[in-house]
């Protein structure tokens, strides 16, 4: 059940005067997990949206399966996209209750498994009789997720579903969307600014600054590829020498630089009076989107 693949070329879009995706190309393979981050108005949700044929582009194209994805009922059967619950959405005559919530989900996905989202709704103690716009903001991204793994859809899409649990829950999360990767191989796609902990479940990441994909790589070997070298300024500046350094912060005479370039070209820094420590999904993020000049 791994879906098919998801295409993009050549996406804009500007709100007035605001350009939030620019010439922007995206591939979506079968059967990952990816992960999209960025920081807030990064263009995160308006690029899902358009994905997923909830949201208007101003150029550009969006396949799913080599077919366009707007007003084709065939490739939306295939995606879900369970966005973070507005508690505004909810209010007078659109208050529905939990169950009245799922049973339209129901309808709506073809491969939704009723059983499964029971067995969530008793696991996340969510009573169904409860209106929408009384749960908590937490209870409400149980909802989210619920509706996404339910869904059975062969491409699964979650904008920021972390938010508002805690950290027990956000770990069970995490369990609850391998376990269903394990079993199902469909593509999921996971928005998040919760970074570190969520970066071992991403078999790939996304990172998106400014309406443009800096990185669609590999997690690990992404990851590999950025390194601290840290020691006195002089022999620091001469062992980054041809590396790509990203950002440096000095202290006197020591310096700390954020560098790109595999452990081949660090070979000097492992022989020089430095040192060479790996950084994390969070610290690579931070150097490619932190936008701090180098001193």
């Amino acid at each position: 059940m791994n879906g098919g693949r998801l295409n993009a070329q050549g996406l804009c879009k500007s709100y007035k005067e605001k350009e939030v995706l620019h010439n922007l190309d995206l591939t979506i393979e079968p059967g990952k997990i990816y992960g999209l981050i960025g920081r807030n108005g990064a263009g995160k949700t308006t690029l899902l949206g358009i994905l997923t044929a909830q949201n208007t582009k101003n150029s550009g194209e969006v396949t799913y399966n080599g077919q366009p994805v707007w007003e084709n009922q065939a490739a939306l059967n295939d995606i879900c996209f369970a966005r973070e619950l507005q508690p505004t959405l909810f209010s007078g005559p659109n208050n529905l209750k939990i169950r009245h919530y799922l049973k339209s989900a129901a309808i709506y996905y073809p491969r939704w498994d009723m059983s499964y989202a029971l067995r969530l709704l008793d696991e996340f103690k969510l009573e169904t009789k409860k209106k929408i716009s009384q749960l908590s903001k937490g209870q409400m991204s149980m909802v989210t997720i619920l509706i996404a793994l339910a869904s059975r859809a062969p491409i699964t899409i979650l904008d920021e579903p972390a938010a508002g649990l805690d950290v027990v829950m956000r770990e069970r999360f995490y369990q609850l969307l391998l376990e269903d990767f394990a079993q199902t191989n469909r593509t999921f796609i996971v928005s998040t600014h919760i970074i570190e902990e969520a970066a071992s479940v991403f078999e790939r990441v996304i990172i998106l600054d400014e309406g443009r994909i800096l990185e669609n790589a590999e997690t690990e070997a992404l990851v590999s590829q950025f390194h601290y070298v840290s020691g006195r300024d002089d022999v620091v500046d001469q062992v980054c020498t041809g590396l790509q350094v990203l950002s440096t912060h000095q202290m006197g005479r020591h310096k700390t630089a954020a560098v790109r370039g595999d452990m081949v070209k660090l070979e000097d820094a492992l022989q020089a009076d430095v040192d060479v420590s790996p950084m994390n999904l969070q610290n690579v993020f931070v150097s490619l989107c932190g936008h701090g000049d180098a001193q």
